[in-house]
């Protein structure tokens, strides 16, 4: 099946699902342009509804893979979703209720935003990741609106990410100054880097989604962690000391 027969079919099927009022398509396919997209890259798909969606409708469908329920995914704004494999395509479907999608929303008009703590996140997600989501991705099914970058949020996420990127690279430098621990200080490191990232691209008023690209978007790019051979070298020792 050709990619745009997929997406169609993909976004149809899901939109069936009771509840579901629409449905997009996100990640680098959602903005990349003709021929930029690695052929290798997952398809991220969203789907929206409010206050309940029943994760037994993906699970009836008979596709491949790992379904959870809202929350699966430890709550917050990572509400849950399925890993799937359909018709040899890495498929990655995230839930969103619109009504926990606009409260953040709300708060990021005033300013406001949370750090929650998720899987694959070194400093965290931020809750105005969602808001980002309504910006840029495509929508397939339904209406959704696209939110502009609240200036209120730009100040503030300015300031706090530069804050928290100092005060981590501080801690960074004493732990390893004083007790020699190269692992919470190279950690430490990783996520100042990132920290002052959100910083720049805040100030910028663009929107991040996930940690990927995010130092070399902000022109961080991991010089100080030895670049991409150094971490290479490191990642390889950490993989035999861990196992698999």
């Amino acid at each position: 099946m050709q990619d745009q027969d997929f997406v169609q079919a993909f976004a149809a099927r899901v939109a069936a699902f009771p509840g579901v009022l629409a449905v997009t398509l996100g990640g680098s396919r959602a903005r990349a342009g003709p021929g930029e997209v690695d052929a290798a890259a997952d398809w991220d798909f969203a789907l929206y509804y409010r206050g309940h969606f029943d994760a037994d409708s993906v699970r009836a469908t008979g596709w491949e893979g790992e379904i959870t329920d809202p929350g699966g995914w430890g709550g917050g704004v990572m509400n849950g979703g399925a890993w799937l494999r359909i018709d040899g395509r890495a498929v990655d479907l995230h839930y969103r209720d619109l009504d926990e999608v606009e409260h953040w929303w709300a708060e990021a008009r005033e300013g406001r935003f949370v750090k929650q703590l998720l899987l694959f996140y070194l400093a965290g997600i931020p809750t105005y990741t969602v808001v980002g989501e309504l910006a840029l991705n495509r929508v397939l099914v339904g209406e959704l609106p696209k939110p502009e970058y609240p200036e209120a949020l730009a100040l503030e996420a300015e300031r706090r990410w530069h804050r928290d990127a100092l005060a981590t690279l501080s801690y960074a430098e004493a732990t390893l100054r004083r007790r020699g621990d190269a692992v919470v200080a190279a950690g430490n490191l990783a996520r100042a880097i990132l920290e002052e990232a959100h910083s720049r691209l805040a100030a910028r008023r663009e929107w991040v989604l996930n940690e990927k690209g995010l130092a070399s978007r902000a022109g961080l790019a991991g010089a100080w962690l030895g670049g991409p051979h150094g971490v290479e070298r490191a990642l390889r020792a950490a993989r035999a000391g861990i196992g698999p």
